[in-house]
């Protein structure tokens, strides 16, 4: 019988995964997010992904609770302006400063995902195009003082109140919310596991 870990303590993650109906774990384990200088965005959602991943294959281990039925899905969600990264701000006012230079312009929001099943891994990252409205100062202090940008990468939740400040996405909407489903049912796909045939076991 296949058990599904989630390698995320992310709230959206697990959101996006209860609405894909599947029976999942949320177990975490700490990972080197360390990257090697002048990585694509692709490629450093992807490396993230992966080691969060095999972090948690290697916890799991450990405990002696992975064999080859075994699925962890992780991901890793950047931000990006102008080839800069954008983390998780520090403070309130780097989180304003962060609001300021999305302000009026386009950045990119790049979703690595892995999934390992059994000695089996696959990845894949999407890249999507997010334009966002004029922030004026006051906008900017009333939604920080809201709290939800401190914990965010680019200072803004697309799927809270931050989607007000977004005037459109060229991409996919979840994958900027932090876990692509298509991603995920094309990945478990890839790897033997359709995601359908999942679905109607779960719903036995």
């Amino acid at each position: 019988m296949i058990k599904i870990y989630l390698a995320s303590a992310s709230p959206r993650r697990r959101e996006i995964l209860e609405l894909m109906k599947l029976d999942f774990t949320v177990e975490t384990a700490e990972a080197d997010e360390t990257l090697p200088h002048g990585l694509s965005p692709e490629d450093a959602g992807e490396m993230l992904a992966t080691k969060k991943a095999l972090a948690l294959k290697e916890k799991l281990l450990k405990n002696g609770e992975f064999d080859e039925n075994t699925v962890i899905i992780a991901a890793d969600t950047l931000v990006y302006m102008d080839g800069e990264a954008l983390g998780k701000p520090k403070d309130e006012k780097d989180a304003l400063g962060m609001l300021a230079k999305l302000s009026g312009n386009k950045h990119c929001v790049c979703t690595g995902t892995c999934i390992l099943y059994g000695e089996k891994s696959i990845s894949s990252s999407e890249v999507s195009d997010v334009y966002m409205r004029k922030i004026s100062p006051d906008m900017a202090l009333t939604y920080v003082a809201t709290g939800e940008p401190l914990d965010k990468a680019g200072a803004y939740g697309i799927q809270g109140i931050g989607s007000v400040l977004v005037d459109r996405i060229d991409g996919d909407f979840f994958s900027v919310m932090g876990l692509s489903p298509n991603t995920v049912c094309k990945l478990m796909g890839a790897l033997g596991i359709p995601y359908f045939d999942l679905l109607m076991r779960f719903m036995k």
